[in-house]
């Protein structure tokens, strides 16, 4: 079950359904099942509040990826900040759509196993990135 929330923000318009279906697709993608996943979209001040109390980073993000994964099975919180993904669509040059999109994944290919803080695991983030928006064709955005 994937639920979906606001905190101090307005939701987004994303068709949850559509969205649902595609994070279930790219997480089989990656031979893994959904199991508990809840997504919450804040404002840079709440996230870089979270960032402080949880993670111990003095720093604003796009999301913060809480992993409670069994197994092959998804389970986790991805809280994400609504600001700065509106900032980074700006800096760049995406539609904010597709920004929105490639962080709701980024935090499922966390669970899934994909880092992107060591050498050369970036460039591994965002190709499973783009391989899942591409997946997304079907209309979720």
């Amino acid at each position: 079950m994937i639920t979906y929330n606001a905190d101090g923000t307005a939701m987004p318009k994303i068709r949850k359904t559509d969205t649902t279906a595609w994070i279930k697709r790219v997480a089989a993608a990656h031979n893994r099942r959904v199991g508990e996943v809840g997504y919450l979209f804040v404002d840079d001040e709440k996230i870089l509040e979270m960032n402080r109390q949880y993670l111990g980073h003095d720093y604003y993000t796009d999301v913060i990826t809480f992993d409670y994964s069994e197994g092959n099975r998804l389970n986790g919180d991805i809280v994400i900040s609504l600001d700065t993904v509106r900032s980074n669509a700006s800096q760049y040059g995406r539609p904010y759509d597709e920004e929105l999109h490639r962080v709701i994944i980024h935090g499922i290919l966390h669970l899934c196993g994909i880092n992107d803080k060591g050498p050369g695991e970036r460039e591994q983030m965002e190709q499973a990135e783009n391989a899942a928006l591409e997946m997304l064709a079907g209309g979720a955005m």
